[in-house]
């Protein structure tokens, strides 16, 4: 009875933190309008500026699509001059999509929005929870692979 009570807060736990996880970064999204991208193109964007240069399958898989959703995302990046497809160093039959300076900056635009939202809200909390953010902070950075 004790072990299954234990699992019982442990899955209101999970459910409560995915829950607070989602909203925020609902929350968090509205900085992201000013990008004038949808959410697709921004998390392709990301992908290919964090983890770039990438080949179109690579960023499918990134990105959890199919190939023709991310050559239609890409196209879209390239028409506004984000990305931009080179050919690989190695295998010059390889086409690999790579940010452009403006891409790069765009991304940075937004992750600053987003943060500075993240410090107002923070600035509102007490310290002792502000410690318990960070506290939680650091055993959610643990569970990265």
């Amino acid at each position: 009875m004790i072990r299954s009570r234990k699992n019982n807060k442990t899955l209101e736990l999970a459910d409560r933190l995915h829950s607070s996880a989602i909203h925020l970064l609902r929350r968090l999204r509205r900085a992201d309008d000013q990008a004038n991208l949808t959410a697709p193109r921004l998390s392709a964007l990301s992908v290919i500026v964090f983890g770039g240069p990438l080949t179109l399958g690579q960023l499918a898989i990134a990105e959890q699509v199919t190939p023709p959703t991310i050559t239609r995302l890409v196209n879209h990046l390239e028409s506004a001059r984000l990305v931009k497809k080179v050919a690989h160093r190695k295998d010059r039959r390889v086409t690999m999509i790579e940010a452009t300076t403006a891409g790069r900056k765009k991304l940075h635009e937004g992750r600053r929005r987003r943060v500075t939202l993240l410090v107002n809200w923070l600035r509102e909390l007490s310290p002792d929870d502000q410690r318990a953010i960070k506290r939680a902070t650091d055993i959610l950075d643990s569970f990265r692979s």
